[in-house]
């Protein structure tokens, strides 16, 4: 490969990897949670799009600051991971901390869907700061 096409290269890999790293993210995390986040989405449920974006969101900032940080491929993945695992435990957490049962969010009370949206993506501005 050309030497100018490197960071070309590297754009792609990481854009790509990104996009899978959401994906698997958009999975694992609606397996792991007792609410059906998309069909609550789907039929106009403000609180679980508010609980669901906060940690799609906060997982977003720790792969970008991942990208920036990281000189490797391996370190860039390996802290992707780790932010995986921060948004599941801080669901985990506020959901037991704070008794936010899934019928607050299934009956769309937006006070704890926008809450528990905003400890995600709290959590996530932490973690990708860390990173650096």
């Amino acid at each position: 490969m050309p030497e100018y096409m490197i960071p070309f290269a590297n754009y792609v890999l990481h854009l790509a990897s990104a996009i899978m790293l959401i994906l698997a993210f958009f999975i694992i995390y609606t397996y792991v949670t007792p609410i059906d986040e998309i069909l609550l989405i789907r039929q106009g449920n403000n609180a679980a799009a508010l609980s669901f974006g906060g940690a799609l969101t906060g997982f977003s900032l720790t792969i970008a600051s991942s990208i920036f940080h990281n000189n490797t491929y391996y370190l860039f993945l390996a802290w992707a991971a780790g932010g995986l695992l921060v948004q599941i435990l801080v669901y985990v957490v506020a959901t037991r901390l704070l008794r936010i049962s899934k019928s607050h969010i299934e009956s769309g009370n937006t006070a704890f869907g926008g809450l528990l949206g905003a400890l995600s993506l709290s959590l996530g501005i932490i973690n990708a700061a860390c990173i650096s």
